[in-house]
């Protein structure tokens, strides 16, 4: 069975999904039989990528309207998601960017078989450690502790390769009506919308591994959700052609 992610390394909602399913696939007797493919997702394609004034509090309160403090107790609750499943955020840490090239080197370790690392790796370091994912050194210096040649990741960053392979996943979650993520398809019969709750995702492997059906969406339905809310990331922005 396949399991394809959707996912920004600098949202929020797809690092504590990604355990969610990872812990899920552990109580799950069929997974040696699960692979399981992330796939390039940008919450914000037009962000630049150099770092701007603010941290991550003043972001969250100008892009919703809302006051420091509001946007500070907001992420302290989605810190509260995050100690649930064994992670600690640092937001006061995060420097937010533009993801593109963190993308594009994802699916040149996808090439070299350590996508999953490199996913795992990236995460970690912007939630936790206030990595910078906007500077191509730190990238792959990043890349590296994944697994990967540094060198041979440096050059895929300085030069623009992968670009049409990000495009393609992002035009490919388009057509699945994709509005925010993290977001899971599984075996192509059913998906996941958000960071669901463990029996959410113990419900989805079991009817993917075992039924046939047109894509169904299981959990809330965040179509409409305006930011990081009940799960997962929207995103209001076009992509860029």
């Amino acid at each position: 069975m396949k399991i394809e992610v959707w996912s920004d390394y600098v949202c929020p909602f797809c690092y504590i999904g990604k355990r969610r399913l990872e812990h899920a696939l552990e109580r799950f007797p069929n997974k040696d039989q699960v692979e399981v493919v992330y796939k390039s997702f940008e919450l914000d394609p037009n962000y630049p990528r150099e770092a701007v004034g603010g941290d991550i509090h003043d972001l969250l309160a100008g892009k919703y309207g809302m006051s420091r403090e509001q946007a500070i107790a907001s992420n302290r609750s989605v810190g509260e998601s995050a100690r649930s499943v064994g992670l600690d955020y640092d937001f006061d840490r995060m420097r937010y960017t533009n993801t593109f090239d963190a993308h594009r080197l994802a699916h040149f370790a996808e090439e070299k078989g350590l996508s999953q690392a490199l996913t795992e790796r990236l995460m970690q370091a912007y939630f936790t450690e206030g990595a910078f994912l906007g500077d191509s050194e730190e990238l792959a210096k990043l890349a590296a502790e994944a697994g990967l040649d540094k060198d041979e990741a440096l050059g895929v960053l300085n030069s623009g390769a992968y670009g049409e392979n990000v495009r393609a996943d992002e035009n490919e979650a388009m057509q699945l009506g994709v509005r925010g993520v993290p977001f899971f398809v599984l075996d192509g019969k059913f998906a996941v919308s958000g960071a669901q709750p463990d029996e959410v995702f113990d419900q989805a492997l079991q009817r993917a591994w075992g039924e046939r059906s047109p894509l169904t969406v299981l959990g809330a339905d965040t179509s409409d959700a305006d930011g990081c809310a009940d799960g997962s990331c929207a995103v209001p922005q076009a992509k860029p052609e």
